[in-house]
């Protein structure tokens, strides 16, 4: 896995090395996954992943922004957003990452 973006593709291959799959059942693995995920938080639901972090939905309210090139003000319609909050466990390993 290199770069900066980790990739579908490149999470398969992750799999298949670790698991020992056939690249197939790996890709069919990680889309079906990635497809609860997404069930889940468009009923409302967290996805919690011990060790990792919590995925869940909020609700934004309607507010006043404005046009970046006009500066006019502009509403900004109301709506739902994923948020992300790391677990400790997360946390401590990327701030272990940055020392060295």
């Amino acid at each position: 896995m290199k770069g900066a973006t980790l990739t579908r593709a490149e999470l398969c291959e992750a799999v298949h090395e670790e698991v020992g799959l056939t690249r197939q059942d790996c890709a069919e693995l990680v889309e079906r996954t990635l497809d609860l995920m997404a069930q889940a938080l468009e009923q409302d639901e967290q996805v919690k992943l011990s060790g990792f972090g919590v995925f869940q939905v909020r609700a934004k309210r309607a507010r006043m922004g404005r046009n970046p090139k006009t500066g006019e003000p502009a509403e900004i319609e109301p709506r739902r957003v994923i948020g992300f909050r790391a677990s400790q466990v997360m946390k401590a390993r990327i701030d272990q990452a940055l020392e060295g």
